[in-house]
């Protein structure tokens, strides 16, 4: 029986995703990927070309996307008319998704510098890092629209998406098989983003 049109990429997306979160980015065969998903293996070279491809696309463009998105929504905050919790709410709640979803991603990230430079290129990777200094851009600007000076005014955000990296990627250590519901840990983060751990609302 034929598949429906696009049904092999949407698998083969699924597949990647799964295997790349459970083990590292060389380890990962398209020979895996493709059983994975049920489909040969040529028809993952004919969809993507290659496994730098489609790793980028499985699991960096999702998270590069949101930092554009995102981004672009800064662009037009208007500090007197925004809410500070909703907007935190905002970028904290959807980068939690996207980091569970593609936990891959992060345990790529994590040995990147075992990566030579042609495979942090093809990969995307450099797009993460690229994606992160948008972040850290976009944390100085609020820094100075607060009136806040720091040495070094990108750290705020990249602890903030280390928080929620980490979070996403060890909620099974933290909390075994019954963790806390999504929005219960999205309020803790938000909370100790805006308010540290000793000077929050109660």
């Amino acid at each position: 029986m034929r598949r429906p049109r696009g049904e092999p990429r949407r698998l083969l997306l699924d597949a990647a995703r799964t295997l790349f979160a459970r083990q590292d980015y060389r380890s990962t065969t398209t020979r895996e990927i493709a059983a994975a998903a049920g489909v040969t293996e040529h028809l993952l070279f004919r969809n993507f070309g290659s496994k730098a491809a489609l790793f980028r696309e499985a699991l960096v463009l999702p998270f590069t996307s949101f930092v554009d998105e995102f981004g672009q929504a800064w662009q037009s905050v208007v500090p007197e008319e925004t809410d500070e919790q909703e907007l935190a709410g905002h970028f904290v709640g959807q980068l939690y998704d996207v980091f569970v979803k593609h936990q891959g991603l992060l345990l790529t990230l994590m040995a990147s510098e075992a990566l030579s430079e042609d495979e942090l290129a093809d990969t995307g990777i450099a797009d993460v890092r690229r994606a992160l200094r948008v972040l850290g851009r976009i944390s100085a600007e609020g820094m100075n629209l607060r009136g806040l000076r720091s040495d070094h005014p990108d750290l705020p955000a990249h602890s903030t998406v280390a928080m929620i990296a980490g979070m996403a990627a060890l909620r099974s250590t933290y909390f075994g098989a019954k963790p806390p519901s999504r929005e219960v840990i999205v309020d803790e983060l938000i909370q100790a983003i805006l308010h540290g751990f000793l000077h929050r609302n109660d």
